[in-house]
């Protein structure tokens, strides 16, 4: 599948969004830049499937994490049904008071996503830590 200027910046944004969302508790969007089955691998919390379990997962990441998820060094292709993508990732804890913001892992995402009525989605993601 080739990808058109428009489906790239869509593509941009979802990862975006997606950052934003767990990043601000918001865990329906995180959810929704999934697809309705869509999978979420992380290696050192599981795997979550489906929009129910992804909002869960949301909803307890910023029960007990304050951060940033920083992406970067994106690299998206065509693929048969929709598109692969892979990025860096740098999360950030957030300080306090005396303890400064502090980078708490790095890794790498690897992602496939399809297009949809609702415009791009990702069906799976999952992330590997570095350490």
């Amino acid at each position: 599948m080739s990808l058109s200027i428009e489906d790239r910046l869509e593509i941009q944004e979802l990862y975006a969004r997606y950052n934003h969302a767990i990043d601000f508790g918001k865990a329906d969007a995180w959810a929704a830049c999934f697809t309705t089955d869509g999978v979420f691998t992380a290696s050192a919390a599981g795997t979550f499937t489906g929009t129910e379990a992804l909002a869960g997962f949301a909803r307890g990441f910023a029960e007990r994490v304050k951060a940033r998820h920083w992406t970067n060094n994106l690299i998206v292709e065509g693929a048969p049904g929709g598109a692969k993508g892979t990025c860096y990732l740098a999360l950030l804890m957030l300080g306090g008071g005396e303890k400064p913001t502090a980078i708490a892992t790095t890794g790498v995402y690897n992602d496939t996503l399809a297009k949809g009525e609702d415009g791009w989605r990702f069906t799976s993601r999952s992330v590997t830590g570095d350490a």
